[in-house]
């Protein structure tokens, strides 16, 4: 099942759970994870009423329209092509489902963590993605760096309890204590990574949207890591706050069902999406799902912005993972292959989308 404009798709909100549940290790929270991330659902959840995080939240998304309008011989300053743009400034770098570059939206990558993940050169040389360096802006916007640092550090603790909650379902299903769960992985990885985004204005964008009308603002994907952490986006014209312009437009997920739904949540929630990886080692009891980013359309968009932010929470590149024998994700890439590690898999996934190393 399917929805085009003419039947819009029905919007609904995920699974939410508040700040002093999923920070309690002494609930059951086993039924709200099921609902969220299990087999049936929509692989994602939403984690209200977090102290400190609406302010952190709107200093940095107001960063964002600052960083992007910077003069272009500053934002060639902070690209990292080694990296395939995975660190510092990267605009029309990435491709839409059409093969065109996309002009839409301009990203910055940092990893929120860890500034120098390591010095050693082989490491570098073979996990561009996630062993170079940081790259701030810090003469043309100083504050950037503190408050990207501040915002992902919540998301990521934030994060860590979901990830104790996710186990503790996993073990039920599995019937036995997994000594190497999400909780122990996470923090050990030196790959998180921190993405600030802005969407242009329309009257700005040098490209034309996207056919697709489902997808315009993001193709349609599933993220590769263990779980993502996802801010409410904001709107601006002109450097003010203003609501969405067009209620059809925001994240649409397609469920295990082929439907496609818009979820929405609360400004003042995160919202955390399971990845591939979560799914694979959780043999399949955490599921991620395909999802997009639809622009909003009509003469009320023109001239207004988008700005907000994801942390990719991931494995080490050196983490082992042991792919079931029942795989529906990328069955071409891993069907003959044994154990991986995370920076493999990444790297077989990227040659998949970018083809080479630039």
């Amino acid at each position: 099942m399917s929805c085009s404009p003419a039947a819009a798709c029905p919007a609904v909100r995920p699974v939410t759970i508040s700040y002093s549940d999923i920070k309690d290790r002494g609930s059951d929270l086993s039924l709200k994870i099921e609902q969220g991330f299990g087999p049936n659902g929509l692989g994602i959840i939403s984690i209200s009423d977090v102290p400190g995080y609406p302010s952190l939240r709107r200093t940095l998304l107001h960063l964002s329209p600052r960083l992007a309008h910077l003069p272009e011989e500053t934002k060639k300053e902070l690209e990292d092509p080694s990296s395939r743009y995975n660190f510092g400034w990267s605009h029309g770098k990435e491709k839409l489902e059409s093969g065109k570059p996309d002009m839409l939206k301009g990203s910055f990558y940092a990893n929120p963590l860890l500034d120098v993940p390591t010095t050693e050169e082989s490491l570098i040389t073979r996990y561009p993605s996630y062993c170079r360096s940081n790259i701030w802006p810090t003469r043309a916007l100083p504050e950037l760096e503190l408050a990207f640092k501040a915002l992902g550090k919540l998301i990521f603790d934030i994060g860590l309890m979901v990830a104790y909650h996710c186990d503790q379902y996993v073990a039920k299903g599995m019937k036995k204590q997994s000594d190497d769960g999400l909780e122990q992985i996470l923090p050990r990885s030196r790959c998180h990574k921190g993405r600030l985004l802005y969407y242009f204005p329309a009257k700005d964008s040098t490209s034309k949207q996207d056919n697709d009308p489902m997808s315009s603002w993001c193709g349609w994907h599933t993220d590769h890591g263990s779980l993502t952490g996802l801010t409410c986006a904001i709107f601006m014209r002109d450097g003010v706050e203003v609501p969405c312009p067009n209620s059809a437009a925001g994240l649409y997920i397609r469920t295990r069902t082929e439907q496609i739904v818009k979820v929405f949540y609360e400004d003042n929630e995160i919202a955390y999406q399971i990845g591939e990886t979560t799914e694979i080692l959780s043999r399949g009891f955490l599921c991620a799902t395909p999802h997009c980013v639809r622009a909003p359309k009509g003469e009320a968009t023109f001239g207004v912005d988008r700005s907000t932010f994801a942390l990719f929470m991931q494995p080490d590149w050196e983490e082992k993972l042991n792919f079931p024998e029942e795989l529906h994700i990328h069955k071409e890439l891993l069907s003959s292959r044994g154990a991986l590690t995370f920076g493999e898999y990444t790297e077989l996934l990227l040659d998949k989308y970018y083809h080479s190393r630039t």
